[in-house]
């Protein structure tokens, strides 16, 4: 089945040492009011390994049923004249405490990218994720997508990597792309970076976007702790704790 989800990104700025608290505001306090209200799942929150890209960071992704979905909650969150949906004023007073802004995409994914259920059915997971954030030449994003799919997952398989989902940044010009990976362990992702100009398949991955990818950053990623890929499932208020016990 076509996957016709659309999905928020974000990438937050923690303040301080608040990111276990922000991902568990963000998991159990927040996932559970969002599918109840606006029908939006939470794809995972993990935090950005600071020694590969920027911290302290959280990365978000959020799964909406298409634009219809997403433009939905932009009128329930908007419609208010304070600009905000007055049922998250509590949520926002509380998450201001633990991050300081951030910046937010919508993707497109693939036609053939699990959804969120999906994945977890699957029993998807990694003790790591790589985040390739990809910047392909103006109009070439489906194509880059279908070199993922016909060359890439192969190529990563024989690494214990998995696809978590491959997609297509929204209201741009098709010029970036964003692949996610499971990675069965700190010692494989290891030996990944280690065969990046040895390895017969990862060559032959990357030849075959040479003349499409203009360039990308990879980062690491770990899960949060209610994060849905981690626990096989939606967080559910059950696993709400008081943030002051994170």
């Amino acid at each position: 089945m076509a996957n016709h989800k659309l999905y928020i990104h974000e990438f937050v700025d923690i303040l301080g040492q608040n990111r276990a608290r922000y991902m568990h505001h963000a998991t159990a306090n927040w996932s559970p009011q969002a599918r109840e209200e606006r029908g939006q799942l939470c794809f995972g929150v993990f935090g950005t390994v600071g020694t590969t890209g920027r911290w302290p960071e959280v990365v978000n992704m959020w799964e909406e049923d298409g634009f219809e979905g997403m433009a939905s909650s932009f009128e329930r969150e908007l419609s208010s004249p304070k600009l905000q949906d007055p049922s998250l004023e509590v949520w926002w007073a509380e998450a201001a405490k633990y991050r300081r802004g951030g910046l937010d995409r919508l993707l497109i994914p693939a036609p053939w990218t699990r959804t969120i259920e999906e994945l977890t059915a699957d029993g998807v997971r990694g003790e790591v994720y790589a985040h390739e954030l990809v910047q392909v030449k103006p109009g070439r994003s489906p194509e880059f997508l279908e070199h993922v799919r016909d060359t890439a997952i192969a190529a990563h398989a024989p690494h214990g990597m998995q696809l978590v989902g491959a997609f297509e940044t929204a209201m741009r010009n098709d010029s970036e792309c964003l692949v996610i990976w499971a990675i069965e362990s700190w010692s494989a992702w290891a030996a990944y970076e280690r065969k990046q100009r040895s390895d017969e398949g990862l060559l032959t991955w990357r030849n075959a976007i040479r003349d499409v990818a203009i360039d990308w950053q990879r980062t690491l990623l770990v899960e949060a702790e209610f994060s849905p890929m981690r626990i096989g499932r939606q967080p559910e208020i059950g696993d709400r704790r008081k943030l002051e016990e994170v």
